[in-house]
């Protein structure tokens, strides 16, 4: 990042009301963020010179993840040099932790204050890189030392449990997780139990919370076996 200037910021989201929102927040602040297009996205009216300015930090709507296929994430993580955060909303989350598991490097809820949101910026453009010492200062970042809990790996959660948190964490009842795994609703409820005592938790909200900032919600229709161990979200 360039020394003593503002954060150069791109807000990407179908939804042109959280564009507006999100922009205007930063838009206060001037002397910490300067406002700029997108990279190459193919935004019409945008000029070659202003497509030239890469952003430091794009705010990607997660809902991206919902009404598209993610090629416009793709595109950020495999050609701009910019940090990409998501925005996460609390009815989806899932859809912030498929797009952390594409690459996206950490994450916030649309629900942050100002304060906040400048935070999680800040956070993205500090120059930490995998091996340095500490953790990832990054916002929800999948790279951090809470990510090292990938999988359930460290707290023990056997691969039926995992498969239970996951379909948890994307929004999946009782009886449609009992459905998918070939369980009865019995069955069910005790690997429910069994996994919220391994991670700490007490409630349905808990869990999806520290399945995404863990890393463990899979796109739907993907497994546990079919993501590999040991692998951070945002690798």
């Amino acid at each position: 990042m360039r020394s003593n200037e503002p954060v150069r910021v791109s807000v990407v989201s179908p939804q042109p009301i959280v564009a507006a929102g999100v922009a205007g927040l930063l838009a206060r602040h001037p002397d910490r963020v300067e406002l700029v297009p997108t990279p190459r996205l193919g935004q019409p009216g945008v000029s070659d010179a202003e497509l030239s300015v890469e952003p430091d930090v794009v705010l990607y709507d997660a809902i991206g993840m919902l009404r598209g296929d993610g090629r416009d994430l793709d595109h950020l993580v495999d050609h701009a040099t910019s940090h990409v955060l998501v925005i996460s909303h609390d009815l989806r989350p899932d859809l912030a932790s498929r797009a952390l598991q594409r690459g996206a490097q950490g994450y916030f809820s649309l629900a942050v204050d100002t304060d906040d949101l400048l935070a999680a910026i800040d956070s993205a453009v500090t120059g930490w890189v995998v091996g340095d010492a500490g953790e990832d200062p990054t916002v929800g970042s999948g790279v951090s030392a809470a990510a090292a809990l990938r999988n359930g790996n460290t707290v023990g959660l056997s691969d039926r449990e995992a498969e239970t948190l996951s379909l948890i964490a994307q929004g999946r009842s009782n009886k449609e997780i009992a459905a998918q795994l070939y369980l009865s609703i019995n069955s069910v409820k005790t690997y429910i139990r069994t996994t919220y005592q391994k991670i700490g938790v007490t409630s349905r909200s808990q869990a999806v919370s520290w399945a995404i900032q863990n890393g463990i919600s899979p796109e739907p229709g993907t497994t546990r076996g079919d993501r590999g161990t040991g692998a951070t979200a945002g690798s």
